[in-house]
């Protein structure tokens, strides 16, 4: 009997050994699955929040640039009969802050090219190159050609559009990550 209670003894041991060692090695890979999901779903929180600041201050700066159009056709508004000394002086100036802002436009344009995907990249440089002809017009304008306002007031519609496809393909990117 007591070669019987050893042999039981030993079984059990042996069982509550090895119940353990499966136990342990499913504790451990559950742990290494949730490291690993955590990780990955902080990686795209990061992605996600690092777009989402580049393409806010994307927007942000094409704002900017339309507020000096906006000033521009302020300027220039009912210049039917031409554009004075006055208002050339003033262009010169709004020309030069066209500059800077397209130059911090042109700053973040690369920054969401860095960011990404391609499509939104895309986007943000057709919204950059939309206003070129807003700067060949107030060059224009500048130089005494009357036609140029009317090329100015045409640039509006095509640079809203580009910023609307830049914002609808942004906010898709960010919905779908």
């Amino acid at each position: 009997m007591a070669d019987n209670a050893f042999w039981i003894a030993s079984l059990t041991a042996g069982t509550a050994v090895l119940a353990s060692w499966v136990t342990s090695r499913g504790t451990s890979r559950a742990a290494r699955i949730q490291a690993d999901t955590t990780a990955s779903a902080q990686r795209v929180e990061r992605l996600r929040e690092v777009r989402r600041t580049a393409y806010a201050e994307f927007i942000e700066q094409a704002q900017r640039l339309s507020e000096v159009h906006w000033k521009v056709s302020d300027v220039v508004r009912g210049a039917e009969a031409g554009i004075g000394p006055e208002q050339i002086e003033e262009l010169r100036r709004l020309r030069d802050r066209q500059r800077e802002e397209y130059a911090a436009l042109r700053h973040r344009t690369w920054i969401v090219s860095l960011e990404g995907p391609d499509e939104v990249a895309e986007l943000a440089n057709a919204v950059r190159r939309s206003t070129n002809p807003f700067y060949k017009a107030i060059e224009a304008m500048i130089e005494g050609d009357a036609a140029a306002v009317a090329r100015f007031d045409a640039c509006y519609r095509p640079f809203w559009q580009t910023v609307k496809d830049f914002i609808k393909a942004s906010r898709d990117t960010l919905n779908t990550m």
